[in-house]
């Protein structure tokens, strides 16, 4: 009797448990839910920001992909309807005034820069800062040449130089000297040939800078394929040519003397600006491999990182090397 007594106690014990398993369940589902959608909602905000780093850091990215060779200076593809170009953290690429030529046609062909009256000799500094393309010599057009692709989209070419003082595939910062002024390849007096691509496309300079005023126009400058041609011609009005005539070399510099007499200010201002320029890691890169790509030490991006040489790299990781 007494064991048939504990037998139904227990039977009613592991039902009652039974029953009792999916409530208790359902109440830690019901409790870990709201952790779920808060892990989730942090998760995806991390991401956008992640994306929004990304961009801010590496625009060029967007428009170039891995698309990095040394074999031609230009080659245009598709323009974005729109692109927000950064331009802070510039330098001017020399502190002459006196545009010579304007961009558009001229000649009967289209010209696709500015032409800014230097010496030979006088110093050429990085635009902004990025890396270092091309450096090379065409003797029927830009004579000694550097094409420089930066961090906010833009490519810019220097051309006509009488020395290149760089090398490709260095990363420079804004207002670092890149070559020297000269009269090099299709040039009939020495000047600065500059240049400003967008996916390989010629873009008027006059856009972004103001030589007249050693300035750049804006903070930032939004492409819009739509109004390109009207903001251009409204740029050349406003910032082209200057009238006809000989210059003295106050009328070319204004009072901060030559080029290689000594730096101005907004020449130190780049060369000491905290401006940060990062990488993402690919797939099977090594710090070794990044470095070497990047064009700096495994040291470099250890101290900036705060990396140790044994550090793993993973892909889609965001590192800074400058």
């Amino acid at each position: 009797m007494a064991i048939r007594k504990k037998l139904s106690i227990l039977a009613i014990t592991l039902l009652f448990g039974a029953v009792a398993t999916p409530v208790v369940a359902q109440d830690l589902l019901a409790r870990q839910a709201p952790v779920d959608r808060r892990a989730k909602k942090l998760d995806s905000i991390e991401v956008k920001s992640f994306i929004e780093r990304e961009n801010i850091q590496s625009p060029a990215a967007q428009l170039y992909g891995d698309d990095w060779n040394n074999q031609y200076a230009h080659r245009a593809t598709a323009l974005p309807d729109s692109f927000d170009i950064n331009l802070r953290h510039f330098c001017m690429p020399t502190p002459s005034r006196v545009i010579t030529s304007n961009f558009g046609s001229r000649w009967g062909r289209q010209h696709k820069g500015l032409d800014i009256k230097v010496y030979i000799g006088d110093t050429i500094r990085a635009a902004f800062s990025g890396k270092v393309r091309i450096v090379r010599y065409e003797a029927g057009g830009y004579g000694n040449y550097i094409v420089i692709r930066h961090t906010n989209g833009l490519e810019t070419i220097y051309g006509h130089l009488s020395k290149q003082l760089v090398s490709e595939n260095q990363t420079v910062r804004a207002g670092e000297p890149i070559g020297l002024g000269g009269n090099t390849g299709r040039s009939t007096g020495s000047h600065l040939h500059f240049e400003t691509r967008l996916c390989g496309v010629a873009l008027n300079p006059a856009l972004f800078f103001d030589f007249r005023n050693q300035d750049v126009t804006g903070d930032h400058y939004l492409f819009t394929l739509a109004r390109y041609e009207h903001d251009s011609e409204v740029a050349t009005r406003e910032r082209g040519k200057n009238d006809e005539g000989g210059y003295t070399r106050d009328q070319i510099y204004g009072k901060v003397g030559r080029s290689n007499d000594a730096e101005t200010a907004d020449v130190r201002a780049a060369m000491n600006a905290p401006e940060r320029v990062y990488y993402k890691v690919q797939n099977g890169e090594t710090l070794a491999t990044i470095a070497k790509k990047v064009g700096v030490s495994v040291d470099t991006i250890c101290r900036l990182n705060g990396f140790r040489k044994t550090q793993k790299m993973r892909a889609g990781m965001i590192i800074r090397y400058v």
